[in-house]
C-alpha cells in the first residue's frame, strides 16, 4: 500500500537518492527544499514543498500542505542538514548555532510535527540521518559532529518513550558518500580519505537509500533504537 512519506532536504544528494527509493516502492513522497527548481522535482513525480526547517511556522505549513495532498505522514526522513566548517578558536558563536538549530533543533521540529498524525494513527517509522562524525569525530567539525551525535540520544530517547504507539525511531550513520559536496574536494583530500576506509571507496547515495528504505519497510518493524552504520567500515566500533 502507498505510503504519505517527507523527505526534508531531499532535493539532491543522499536526500533525493532517498526520495527516489521510495517512490519506486511505490509511495507518494514529499520532499522539503530551502533553494533549486521545484520543477525538476514535479516531473519526477515528488511533491516539492519550500521549508527552512529552523522556521517553526514553516515546518507546520508544510505539513498542512502535505497532508492535504498525500494524507498524515507515515515515513519521515530526517535528512535535511548544514555544515560550517571551522576549527574551535575561530568558530563563532552564530556558525556553532547555525548547525545545531538546523540539524539537531530542526529535526526537533519535524519529528514532533510528524508525530501528531503517527499518535492518531498508532504506527510510523521515523530515520534520522546523522553520520559517522557524530561517532568518531573530526577536526574541524565539532559543531556538526556535536549536531549529529545528537541525533542518536534524541532518537533513543523517542524509540523508548514512543515505541508502545508502533512508532520507531531509528538513525542512519553514513560515512563519505560520492555527492556533489565530496567531489569538490581535491585528488589528494580523497586520497586521504579513502586510505581511512576499509572498503577503499566511497559509498553510492542509492546504498544508503537502500538502508533507510529497509528501516521504513515491515521487515524491521521490531528494530527501533538502532543506530546503523553505511560507512565501508570506517566507524566500526562506535
Amino acid at each position: 500500500m502507498s505510503r504519505s512519506v517527507l523527505v526534508t532536504g531531499g532535493n539532491r544528494g543522499i536526500g533525493l537518492a532517498i526520495a527516489r527509493a521510495f517512490a519506486d516502492a511505490g509511495d507518494k513522497v514529499a520532499i522539503t527544499y530551502r533553494s533549486g527548481d521545484p520543477e525538476v522535482l514535479t516531473k519526477e513525480g515528488f511533491l516539492p514543498v519550500r521549508c527552512d526547517i529552523t522556521d517553526p511556522e514553516q515546518v507546520d505549513q508544510a505539513y498542512k500542505e502535505i497532508e492535504d495532498k498525500h494524507g498524515p505522514v507515515e515515513v519521515l526522513v530526517a535528512n535535511a542538514g548544514v555544515t560550517r566548517d571551522q576549527l574551535l578558536m575561530r568558530m563563532s558563536e552564530d556558525d556553532f548555532s547555525t548547525v545545531l538549530d538546523t540539524n539537531l533543533t530542526g529535526t526537533f521540529r519535524v519529528v514532533k510535527r510528524a508525530n501528531r498524525g503517527m499518535l492518531r494513527a498508532k504506527k510510523g517509522r521515523v530515520v534520522l540521518i546523522s553520520s559517522v562524525v557524530g561517532l568518531l569525530g573530526s577536526a574541524g567539525q565539532a559543531n556538526y559532529a556535536a549536531s549529529k551525535a545528537g541525533l542518536v540520544g534524541f532518537a533513543r530517547s523517542l524509540a523508548r518513550e514512543l515505541g508502545s504507539r508502533n512508532i520507531t525511531f531509528n538513525v542512519v550513520a553514513p560515512g563519505f558518500v560520492d555527492t556533489d559536496m565530496t567531489r569538490e574536494l581535491s585528488d589528494e583530500q580523497r586520497a586521504g580519505i579513502l586510505e581511512q576506509v576499509p572498503l577503499a571507496r566511497y559509498a553510492r547515495p542509492e546504498e544508503i537509500a537502500a538502508a533507510v528504505r529497509f528501516l521504513a519497510s515491515d521487515d524491521a518493524s521490531y528494530i527501533t533504537g538502532a543506530v546503523i552504520p553505511v560507512d565501508g567500515g570506517l566507524g566500526m566500533g562506535h
